[in-house]
């Protein structure tokens, strides 16, 4: 038995691989059939440092969420992310075919040309995306689909996506011994800005923080395209390092007082209650102020939206920030988080929690740790990522589906800025949105 239109979302995270397996209803929401869960530990700031403990976890999660939603899975849209992953602007012209009428072809030169066009690129380096941010036809700009315009030149620039060849294929490699393909691999910060963001916060402008476990992602997003991002190398782990340091604990202990206890705003805080914990290997209980908690906790979120706020201003951006900032990642969790990111931040600030899910487990992945992975099976649904997959049977699994197409959202962008790093071609001012679902179809050729 074959069942149509299912998409996989897989998210290798540092403490935790998720698997969602999705359908798009008959409203055009993610219609969720099963997750999974799988403690993660063979990641170290995003990256892999233990191939086996990496496979073990994809093969459980994986495990789970076929049992859940009896879907046999074969192909993935993995997410990634990391220091090593950074982005790079592109300029690009061409000229129109000699019918004087822009087709499919001539947008496949002009990304193509943007991709020839990086100066940084070497060879230990491959692209991940090429999105599109802006087509000008002749002297008409703020093109958002260029085909069947008349015109003779087609200039513009591209937003792209490399990282370290080594570490995605790493990536690839854990996912291939699991037993799965590896159908897609999508940004995480382009992923979980569109689990997260709001239609009227994606035409306004804002910023999209994920504190994960070991990275922290930021992502500016002008008119529902990604514009600029980095990694931080600080995150929910080091809260937890920070804590078990503090109160002289093993880290399950610290997590666990950060869970229970936690909180990232001192000014927040009314009672100051005493916290008991044991000991370590029978040594004697001990007891202190959740007040020492808080700011210890308070002392590590504030340097990560520091260096977020570091990051926005560097960008060039700030100034388009009209709708704000979305905290999300399970990171966001912590009472008083939200309170924090707007004394650092200045912005007017929310939790990110997945958006358009349906389905009877959508409370399951209603939670900002899940914004990863459900973006990246609304990436996924959004351009058409569609595959037939075998129901979970022993006798039924179908032949591997050949690999599917991919497209990140297309607009234009706004003023210079250099993005991870690495120097930024010219911009321009923001107005766009994302392409036609026409064009899609030949992303991955490119």
């Amino acid at each position: 038995m074959v069942k149509s239109n299912i998409v996989i979302g897989l998210d290798i995270g540092t403490t935790k691989v998720c698997v969602v397996v999705a359908e798009k209803d008959d409203l055009g929401k993610l219609n969720v059939l099963g997750k999974g869960r799988a403690n993660s530990e063979g990641l170290q700031r995003a990256t892999v440092v233990n191939i086996n403990k990496t496979v073990d976890a994809i093969s459980k999660a994986v495990a789970d969420a076929e049992r859940e939603s009896s879907i046999k899975i074969k192909g993935v849209n993995v997410g990634i992310s990391g220091a090593h992953v950074h982005c790079i602007y592109s300029n690009s012209e061409i000229s129109v075919n000699q019918s004087g009428i822009v087709n499919e072809s001539d947008v496949r030169r002009f990304l193509e040309k943007a991709k020839t066009n990086i100066r940084y690129l070497d060879i230990d380096h491959e692209i991940i995306h090429v999105i599109p941010q802006e087509f000008i036809v002749d002297d008409q700009d703020g093109v958002l689909d260029p085909i069947g315009m008349a015109g003779t030149t087609m200039r513009g620039s591209a937003y792209i996506v490399v990282g370290l060849r080594t570490k995605i294929r790493n990536i690839k490699q854990c996912i291939e011994k699991a037993g799965l393909e590896v159908n897609a691999m999508t940004f995480e910060p382009v992923a979980s800005g569109l689990a997260v963001m709001k239609e009227s916060e994606k035409k306004s402008g804002t910023v999209v923080i994920d504190i994960g476990g070991g990275t922290t992602e930021v992502a500016i997003y002008i008119d529902g395209a990604i514009r600029y991002s980095e990694v931080i190398k600080v995150a929910a782990n080091d809260v937890t390092h920070d804590v078990a340091y503090g109160v002289k604990a093993l880290n399950d202990v610290a997590e666990e007082l950060k869970i229970r206890y936690g909180c990232a705003y001192s000014k927040m805080l009314e009672d100051d209650e005493e916290i008991m914990i044991d000991g370590i290997e029978g040594r004697p209980r001990k007891s202190f102020p959740k007040s020492s908690l808080t700011v210890i906790i308070e002392a590590r979120m504030m340097e990560i939206f520091e260096l977020a706020r570091d990051i926005i201003k560097r960008s060039g951006y700030s100034d388009y920030l009209n709708a704000g900032a979305i905290i999300t990642g399970g990171g966001a969790l912590l009472p008083g988080t939200l309170e924090l990111a707007r004394d650092i931040l200045g912005l007017d600030v929310r939790t990110g929690y997945p958006e358009g899910v349906s389905g009877g487990i959508k409370d399951a992945v209603n939670n900002p740790m899940y914004a990863t992975v459900m973006g990246l099976v609304a990436h996924s649904l959004e351009n058409n990522l569609y595959q037939d997959y075998g129901m979970a049977e022993p006798s039924s699994a179908p032949p591997p589906p050949p690999p599917p197409r991919t497209a990140p959202p297309a607009s234009q962008q706004p003023e210079p800025a250099s993005s991870g790093g690495e120097q930024a071609q010219e911009q321009q001012q923001p107005a766009g949105s994302k392409f036609v679902d026409r064009l899609k179809k030949f992303w991955d050729q490119l």
